[in-house]
């Protein structure tokens, strides 16, 4: 027998355990089966499972263990990524607290602290993903540093260098001092910050000057001239002349540019061709000198003269205070602008020049659009299609190194003249090398490693052995699936997508889900800042990992941003509980049972006949949405059905049988109830595995309830007549409820109920008389066809079916008249309010069909109450 409360505390661990040592998630990509498969996006070893980690992966194994359900060998890669920046950061700060750093510990040394680290906290979200109940085939766990994808991505790097689409080169990149790397376009985030616009005067030779405007007041050390747009006739007799740089004294020619814009600042340019794009360019086109005034720290450098040393914003306000001190700082003009920071650390970035290995990505990403456009991989929501494409049709070359020592290194090695060489492995390059020279030279191999998300790239096929032809790649490649959020679209989406076209020939993944952005209940970004952060380790221990579950997938719609607060959880727990009681009662009551009682269709009455009908149609509902991936369609039938179906209705019904004498109607009842039972936990499996695989065991279903079949529609149990026969019911039990609490009859109070009209009144007052009495506390239930109400009588309307109850002299009329009159006044404002709403196109435009569905829900509910008032009102 079920205990009396559910207890996930206890019931969890003891689930995974039996799921473990049962093997239940090894698949077999000989079985036959139609396959189904997923690769996980690989949390960073750093990672802690917080709400966004919960969705995706809360999304990913409902799928897979529908999919495992419903007969597909379902197949859940998982691994975990070496997250190069942020791991090295980590150990960095560990070293720091044991008084030392990497550079004492040099790269080796280094290095084995990191796997140390590694294998000592590296798992734990592993663990994680467990405790959460992601049934991933763990015996193909695969980390992007092993063996086998270091590798791939060797191979990956050889191959694309040689087709020319791997390069080296000197550009302008995105350098992050704290880091002390080089960073992609899309590993800058751009926030507006308050800050000036200096004006500052440069001094021309022969006397005068000109001033120039600039945010960044320490870039001008590496001043090597000064533009002016031609056409600005303020200026434009200035070209070919020279200016001199303020404290150091350097002659910088002052030339014509395009892109000088007369109308911001003073419509003088400064060029530093070692710190900004665009000077870099005019730089190019003039001759002008690149100078690098920055250490890979942030410092000035020697090309700063007195400056060198010192941080860069030390430098800015030092350089200031003596531009003000030689009459050269016109002014200071608060100026917001946008400032890139690192995406990793928030530090400030700088644009500088190095030379950096890039992938020269126009190729890869024409065959990744045409993919999209032909239908080949589906965006879920479409609308992130348009976002994709806007990213690719204006991709730049991609820097893939970085300057770390955690990664995968760079397989270029260096001959004593420089000249590089690109292997596999150091004595591929020897060879190569020795061809070159004709002889035997020492070679070093490049100190940098490839950003993570090159790896990354590769990875739905690599994790399944690429580049050997493994039946994992015949068989699960392309995947079924990708769930992701949004933030990674670019850095790792579209870059598979390229990737995978470009080495399988074949994309990597059929569908894209976007899962959508988590914000509280006010819809605020959650953080520790704003103190709305939820973790979702703790909410299990509270809840149990199913109600989250619950309600991440409830929650999970198709637009930008998902609401979530602890009050929904609350929700899924009373659910979760709900459930368990529902069970318990049908156990308890089934106990009697005969082994060998079988359910004969004749035997069924109209309220088992519509329970079948509502599964059958359940059942559809449920496949239909999880097959588009619409999670909240599914959770809220399977909801609306266990509680306000299954529970508030049949089985309020089936006590009537259960406790009757008629034994063959109490047998059909009870094979009813462990029907309905067996049919819903197994549907509901793949969003509450554990309380459903403990109610499973409960039962006695055969072996484990993951691998068991996931519940296919019954056509045949359709029964349009017995659906109407109970909807009838339900609505007179509603309204004669609403009635006898509007005109205030005693809750207890049994009062005579007498049917006037309407279609089906003859049955509810013969076939339903037992039910009618029970669930609406009617004294006795008769049908007299246009009857008039006496004196004193509640009147109302079911659907067709009108009523009255004669209350005589149990309610206060005048009371009542007027409690009326006030609920009317406030229903029709209501209803008011609402009808204003629907009948807003813009409303019925942006709302999500849910949504509007809703609000047309509640006026109608509103509608009928304001027709029940004025009846009231009308006698």
């Amino acid at each position: 027998m079920l205990p009396p409360r559910y207890d996930p505390t206890e019931v969890e661990p003891r689930i995974l355990t039996r799921w473990e040592q049962a093997d239940l998630w090894r698949c077999d990509p000989r079985s036959g089966k139609p396959p189904y498969s997923i690769v996980i996006p690989p949390p960073n070893i750093t990672g802690r499972l917080h709400l966004g980690h919960n969705l995706v992966y809360t999304l990913q194994d409902l799928l897979i263990r529908y999919k495992r359900m419903a007969g597909f060998e379902a197949c859940w890669f998982p691994g975990t990524d070496h997250a190069g920046i942020a791991t090295q950061n980590v150990v960095e700060k560990a070293l720091a607290r044991e008084g030392t750093t990497r550079q004492a510990l040099g790269r080796e040394g280094f290095e084995r602290r990191v796997w140390e680290w590694k294998e000592r906290y590296g798992n734990e979200i592993v663990d994680q993903l467990k405790i959460l109940g992601c049934s991933c085939d763990w015996s193909r766990q695969r980390f992007t540093l092993d063996a086998g994808l270091s590798r791939a991505v060797v191979l990956a790097f050889v191959r694309l260098h040689g087709e020319g689409l791997i390069y080296r080169g000197d550009y302008m990149i995105q350098w992050c001092p704290r880091c002390g790397t080089a960073l992609s376009d899309i590993e800058v985030e751009h926030a507006e910050l308050d800050g000036h616009l200096y004006h500052i005067r440069y001094p021309l030779e022969g006397g005068g000057y000109v001033t120039v405007a600039t945010t960044r007041p320490e870039t001008m050390l590496g001043d090597t001239g000064v533009a002016v747009n031609p056409r600005d006739e303020r200026y434009s007799h200035l070209i070919g002349k020279t200016a001199v740089l303020p404290l150091l004294g350097r002659r910088l020619p002052i030339v014509g540019a395009d892109e000088v814009d007369p109308q911001f600042g003073t419509g003088v340019l400064k060029i530093t061709p070692g710190h900004d794009p665009v000077d870099r360019e005019i730089g190019k086109r003039h001759g002008l000198p690149a100078i690098d005034i920055l250490n890979p720290n942030g410092t000035i450098n020697d090309h700063g003269g007195p400056f060198a040393g010192l941080d860069r914003f030390a430098a800015r306000e030092e350089i200031l205070h003596r531009l003000k001190a030689d009459g050269l700082l016109e002014k200071a003009v608060p100026y917001r602008h946008a400032v890139g920071h690192c995406q990793r650390c928030q530090t400030r970035v700088e644009p500088k020049i190095s030379t950096q290995w890039f992938v020269r990505m126009k190729p890869l990403a024409e065959p990744a659009i045409d993919a999209v456009r032909a239908g080949r991989i589906r965006f879920v929501p479409e609308r992130w299609a348009k976002v994709y494409f806007d990213w690719l049709e204006g991709i730049r070359d991609w820097c893939i190194s970085r300057q770390l020592w955690w990664g995968h290194r760079i397989p270029a090695w260096y001959g004593p003249d420089g000249e590089a060489f690109i292997a596999r492995d150091e004595a591929e390059a020897r060879v190569l090398a020795s061809r070159h020279y004709g002889r035997a030279v020492p070679l070093r191999q490049d100190e940098d490693v490839l950003d993570t998300w090159f790896s990354s790239a590769l990875w739905p096929f690599s994790v399944m052995g690429w580049p050997e032809e493994t039946v994992e790649l015949r068989t699960f490649y392309p995947t079924s699936v990708l769930v992701t959020a949004f933030d990674i679209l670019f850095f790792w989406v579209a870059r598979m997508v390229m990737m995978g076209l470009h080495f399988m020939n074949e994309v990597p993944f059929r569908d894209v889900l976007i899962t959508p952005f988590i914000v509280d209940e006010h819809g605020q970004k959650m953080s520790r800042s704003r103190g709305n952060m939820i973790d979702a380790l703790e909410v299990k221990e509270t809840h149990g990992m199913d109600a989250l579950r619950f309600t991440m997938a409830g929650s999970s719609t198709k637009g930008r941003d998902m609401s979530f607060s602890m009050r929904q959880v609350d929700e899924a727990r009373n659910f979760q509980n709900k459930l368990w009681n529902m069970a318990r009662f049908i156990l308890t009551n089934t106990e009697d049972l005969p082994p060998e009682a079988v359910l004969d269709g004749r035997t069924l009455a109209p309220e088992d006949r519509w329970l079948r009908s509502r599964l059958s149609r359940v059942v559809d509902k449920v496949r239909t949405e999880l097959d588009r991936y619409n999670f909240h369609l599914a959770t809220d039938a399977l909801y609306h059905f266990v509680w306000h179906e299954l529970c508030d209705w049949y089985v309020e019904l089936a006590k009537l049988r259960l406790q009757g004498e008629d034994a063959e109607a109490r047998t059909t009842c009870q094979l009813v109830l462990r029907e309905a039972l067996e049919i819903v936990v197994r549907l509901l499996h793949p969003i509450m595995p554990f309380l459903t695989e403990e109610l499973w065991g409960h039962m006695g279903g055969t072996g484990m309830l993951a691998r068991a079949d996931f519940p296919r529609s019954r056509p045949e149990w359709n029964d349009p007549e017995a659906e109407r026969q109970l909807d009838r019911l339900m609505q007179l039990v509603r309204e004669v409820r609403a009635v006898r609490a509007e005109v205030g009859v005693p809750a207890g109070t049994e009062v005579d109920l007498v049917l006037v009209s309407g279609a089906g009144a003859e049955d509810l007052a013969t076939l339903f008389a037992p039910a009618v009495r029970r669930l609406a506390r009617a004294a006795t239930v008769r049908y007299t066809p246009g009857a008039p109400p006496p004196a004193g009588a509640a009147r109302g309307v079911a659907g067709e079916v009108a009523f009255f109850l004669p209350v005589g002299d149990l309610v206060d009329w005048g009371a009542v008249r007027e409690r009326v009159r006030r609920d009317l006044e406030k229903t029709t404002a209501e209803l008011d309010r609402l009808e204003g709403r629907l009948a807003n196109p813009q409303f019925r435009g942006k709302a999500a069909p849910e949504v509007v569905a809703k609000a047309e829900a509640e006026a109608a509910e509103l509608r009928a109450r304001r027709a029940r008032l004025e009846r009231y009102l009308e006698d």
